[in-house]
């Protein structure tokens, strides 16, 4: 136990190392690119870019299916048993790959004739654009089972390594783009892509050489009808809650697009670059306890298995709201400071993206604990479509000239429900206390978040000096990190991280 504390532990505290590293890169990074590009570039940039993110949520639900496997029979399972699961699950990737980008191509001159809305002098770069990050995808979704193998190992050291290397270059490269000659959008695109196909190589050739279960070649004595149908029926239903948070997003760019251009989609655009720079918090807690969570319910023991989910939301949601409560509070000044020309409505699609995410939050641990039981199917069904049907929503909505705020408004309430509904389901599929997940996660948490607000409140209300934000800032970092240890963590995590610490001295 105390080795698995350690690992949890290390695995967390890199991911949160890089993330601050790549964070401060990506976002010094988006200034660059947006001065260099100009706003209707970085707009168009965004869109093609979204357009083909639509479908890269096959990639995310790929790699948790076949992390979810590698490490459920991680223990009760034989290295050949595994190595044949690694080979079904590449296999899969590669047919999932070669169909998502022909059906990209041909959906092409549809998207370009009858949804994007695109000047007429940038449609021929556009295009190009759309050829390149197709390609791109699939180079991703090649790349997503050497990774998921990874996190099963809990080796999450490598690919923060690479990682980081890979937001250097990113950095180097958008400093560079103002020399380039030619034009700068498109080269941007290249460059990119040359650096995905990169990380493809890197992750591929070290998971071969570090795991006698990992092959590059998949051989057809390997490929079993048995493994191809746990791995689809598990990865489809993930896929199709991907798949809906990613439709939301990107049909609500395409929506927002239609109906009012390419400015729009820049504000846009930028609040999802902040959501993916703080979403690391989440997914560094996840991606440390999520192998152990699953090997938990391999080995019959349910009860740690919904422990480790009930710290999951709580760790993720006390710490998010650390971030999120003074980003919310002091957005408009943060904006300008980043960026040199801040598009309109931007602060408003930064707070209410964040407040969305902080809500879901609340019950995230219930998500692994679900793919942990393998009951995915109505889980999915019930948690998931509300999200997709945002976008009919959205139509409607712009349809009647409705605001920006209404139509973020409702985005909050959808993640809010769809929050709540997780618990009573687990109550029915795995037997979780609703009763005892009340009183231990949702309500220390609702108090940390409801101080914290308050204190920034006062100081946007009664306090006006320069650089304010940074007093917001820590005076929420102080409270939360008070109220998240003495209210919000009870004795049993206190003396989890006190272990930690005590291992960290060695002693």
């Amino acid at each position: 136990m105390k080795s698995s504390t350690k690992l949890i532990l290390f695995n967390t505290g890199a991911q949160y190392i890089k993330a601050i590293i790549t964070t401060c890169l990506s976002l010094y990074s988006t200034r660059i690119i947006l001065d260099t590009l100009c706003e209707n570039d970085y707009g168009i940039y965004v869109v093609i870019a979204g357009v083909v993110a639509m479908l890269s949520f096959v990639t995310n639900a790929l790699v948790i299916t076949t992390q979810r496997y590698m490490s459920y029979y991680k223990v009760s399972q034989t290295q050949e048993y595994l190595r044949k699961l690694f080979s079904n699950s590449l296999f899969i990737h590669f047919v999932f790959g070669l169909i998502i980008v022909i059906g990209l191509l041909l959906l092409k001159s549809l998207l370009f004739q009858h949804v994007l809305t695109i000047d007429s002098s940038r449609i021929v770069v556009a295009e190009q654009m759309y050829y390149i990050t197709s390609f791109m995808l699939f180079a991703t979704i090649l790349t997503s089972p050497f990774k998921a193998l990874l996190i099963a190992h809990e080796n999450i050291l490598f690919i923060v390594i690479v990682e980081i290397i890979d937001s250097v270059v990113k950095l180097f490269l958008a400093i560079t783009l103002s020399y380039v000659p030619y034009d700068k959008l498109l080269t941007y695109q290249w460059m990119t892509a040359a650096i995905v196909y990169l990380n493809l190589f890197v992750f591929a050739i070290y998971a071969c050489v570090k795991y006698r279960e990992c092959s590059i070649l998949i051989r057809v004595k390997d490929i079993e009808k048995s493994h191809i149908k746990m791995i689809t029926g598990f990865a489809g239903w993930t896929t199709y809650g991907m798949g809906c948070v990613t439709a939301r997003v990107q049909g609500t760019s395409l929506v927002l697009n239609h109906f009012l251009g390419t400015a729009v989609n820049a504000a846009y655009g930028i609040a999802f670059q902040i959501h993916s720079a703080i979403s690391f918090i989440v997914v560094s807690i996840l991606n440390a306890m999520n192998p152990q969570l699953m090997q938990a319910e391999g080995n019959g023991n349910r009860a740690s298995m919904l422990r480790m989910a009930e710290m999951q939301s709580k760790f993720s949601t006390a710490a998010l709201s650390i971030v999120i409560i003074p980003l919310i509070a002091e957005m408009p000044t943060i904006l300008d400071l980043w960026l040199k020309e801040v598009p309109n409505n931007t602060a408003v699609f930064c707070r209410f993206v964040l407040l969305a995410f902080l809500c879901d939050q609340i019950t995230i641990g219930l998500s692994s604990a679900n793919q942990a039981i393998g009951r995915i199917k109505v889980f999915t069904l019930i948690t998931y479509t509300p999200k997709l049907l945002y976008i009919v929503v959205v139509w409607f909505l712009l349809q009647a000239h409705s605001s920006i705020h209404v139509i973020m408004a409702i985005w909050v309430a959808i993640e809010l429900l769809v929050s709540i509904i997780r618990i009573p389901y687990m109550h029915y599929a795995a037997g979780l206390d609703m009763a005892h997940y009340v009183k231990n996660v949702i309500l220390p948490v609702l108090c940390q978040i409801a101080a914290m607000s308050v204190a920034c409140w006062f100081f946007m209300e009664f306090i006006n000096v320069p650089f304010r934000f940074v007093l917001t800032s820590l005076c929420s970092l102080c409270l939360g990190l008070s109220v998240g240890w003495f209210l919000v963590l009870d004795e049993h995590e206190r003396s989890f991280i006190h272990g930690c610490i005590r291992q960290l001295h060695g002693k």
